[in-house]
């Protein structure tokens, strides 16, 4: 056979290779079908519903019937609205206040619980401080207003040592806090399972070499694990920063009220408020997509920083 006829043959090869992987491939793309139809149903039909931003929408006339259209009237309107500029204003500093303080209650936790030796006592505390992320706002937002009310167990507690009440939930100077504190709380520890792993993925060797040169565990701390782990650490927070829009609506309905909208409201209540509250869907609407945009725009940042500073990658 000459090399004319190897070249005939070589794509016949190839195409019968790609059919085969294909055919092989089916039953996968068959259990991934369910998937995408779910993400198209949810979360890409439903971006048609934003052109009620650029419209006077009337539910009476439906969703399909013709309404009239204003442009950009309501997102002139929200920029100069002093309510969206705390929201906004407010999820930015809440949002950030939560990572920073997330990041280092999961990275302190998991280095703290990788030098337990005990494997009970380490799958308890495991247990205990995972446990708190599976429970619902709804339920946790009951136990801390009864914690943190005036007659509440905290003022109680301060009270001992002669500290005046103090209204976590009422009062605009302490309730950012208290949402950073009580979120933390929550979730610091299901968020240490990636540190947790990225800890003991760090070679064994290094720490038995710096035991030899006698370094104590706070110097096997600073000079390997915190090193070790760093690209981890800088991977979930870019990654982590693309939501900041998102500043946990759970938490903040559940937990805030009128009297703490100056510190507390977010962009995701004041949508809530707009559109279901006062029925100004193109108004909530316009709130949205602003948001969504900056969200988009700050995602694909981030993930072009992981990408450019820790090496990651979706596709």
């Amino acid at each position: 056979m000459n090399r004319g006829d190897e070249r005939c043959e070589t794509p016949t090869i190839l195409r019968k290779q790609r059919r085969s992987l294909i055919k092989r491939s089916i039953p996968y793309y068959w259990m991934l079908l369910p998937g995408v139809l779910f993400v198209l149903l949810f979360n890409y039909l439903p971006l048609y519903g934003y052109k009620i931003a650029f419209q006077k929408f009337v539910p009476v006339k439906g969703f399909f019937g013709e309404q009239q259209w204003r442009g950009l009237y309501y997102f002139n309107f929200i920029m100069k609205s002093s309510d969206f500029q705390n929201a906004f204003r407010n999820t930015i500093t809440i949002s950030f206040t939560k990572l920073i303080f997330m990041a280092i209650a999961a990275i302190l936790f998991s280095i703290l619980l990788n030098e337990v030796q005990n494997s009970k006592i380490k799958r308890t505390v495991q247990t205990v401080v995972y446990f708190p992320h599976f429970l619902s706002w709804i339920i946790l937002s009951y136990v801390f207003i009864d914690i943190l009310s005036i007659d509440g167990m905290m003022n109680r507690f301060l009270g001992i040592f002669g500290i005046e009440p103090i209204f976590f939930l009422g009062s605009n100077k302490w309730f950012p806090t208290t949402l950073v504190v009580t979120d933390v709380w929550k979730e610091f520890g299901f968020n240490s399972i990636v540190y947790l792993a990225a800890i003991t993925s760090i070679d064994p060797s290094l720490y038995e070499s710096a035991v030899i040169d006698g370094a104590s565990r706070f110097k096997q701390t600073i000079h390997i694990t915190l090193p070790g782990i760093l690209p981890t650490i800088m991977l979930v927070t870019l990654l982590n920063i693309g939501g900041v829009m998102n500043a946990n609506f759970d938490q903040v309905y559940n937990l805030y009220s009128p009297t703490v909208y100056a510190s507390g409201d977010v962009l995701d209540t004041l949508i809530y408020r707009i559109g279901l509250v006062q029925t100004n869907y193109s108004m909530s609407t316009a709130v949205s997509l602003f948001k969504s945009v900056v969200s988009m725009g700050m995602v694909g940042t981030c993930y072009y920083l992981a990408y450019r500073f820790a090496g990651y990658r979706i596709f």
